[in-house]
């Protein structure tokens, strides 16, 4: 009887993908999507003084402001810091001198001609939580949580050397890295680059040099 195979991860080198025009001021890299759950990670760049205009999301987004700050009319998400924005929330998106945004989209979003009320937008300032040790050599900040849906947005960071045993996804994953590299058996993923775990996904992480990388986690891990 022969194994059966589990699915690799999915190295998604960002640098290598188009930048498309989404409107004046606006350019756009899609870098993944899964169709059947209306979910989609996009990079933005957004030129200084342009303005996304008044809209409703129908579903949420989780953001990352890799550069630049982002402002909407709750606040604003400046460079390293997350920003959340809830299911029904109502908004305008400006940035002053410019901004890359790496968005986490669950559903999409619609135009709104008038202003209607919707929860407010949440900041995550990352720097304000605290770490926790995970396990040896390896630490966390958690930022967000949905535990109805098994979702959640982890800040993890690797010392040299650090290693993650061989585990299963149930589930799927998003990492984006900040810094450093990390590896597993499809290979290095760099700084500014992604990886997706798939479900079932079966694999082991390491780092030479020590990694920082953003998470977004549907599921959870079990132990192989």
């Amino acid at each position: 009887m022969s194994a059966t195979k589990t699915p690799l991860s999915e190295i998604i080198s960002i640098s290598d993908l188009p930048w498309q025009e989404r409107q004046p001021g606006v350019r756009a890299k899609s870098l993944w999507a899964d169709p059947a759950t209306k979910r989609q990670a996009v990079l933005s760049r957004i030129e200084a003084g342009a303005k996304l205009p008044l809209h409703r999301h129908v579903g949420d987004e989780l953001l990352f402001v890799v550069e630049g700050a982002l402002s909407d009319d709750f606040g604003t998400v400046t460079a390293g810091n997350m920003g959340y924005r809830p299911n029904g929330c109502v908004h305008t998106v400006s940035t002053a001198n410019g901004a890359t945004v790496l968005a986490i989209l669950t559903g999409g979003v619609e135009p709104l001609s008038q202003r209607e009320s919707g929860p407010a937008s949440q900041i995550f300032t990352l720097c304000d939580l605290p770490w926790i040790d995970a396990r040896p050599g390896v630490r966390q900040k958690r930022i967000w949580e949905d535990k109805a849906g098994e979702r959640r947005a982890i800040l993890t960071r690797f010392e040299p050397g650090a290693t993650l045993p061989r585990h299963r996804h149930v589930g799927d994953e998003l990492i984006f890295v900040i810094e450093g590299a990390n590896a597993d058996e499809s290979g290095p993923v760099t700084t500014g680059n992604m990886n997706y775990r798939p479900n079932g996904c079966v694999h082991t992480v390491t780092t030479k040099n020590g990694v920082t990388m953003l998470a977004v986690v549907w599921g959870r891990t079990e132990p192989v």
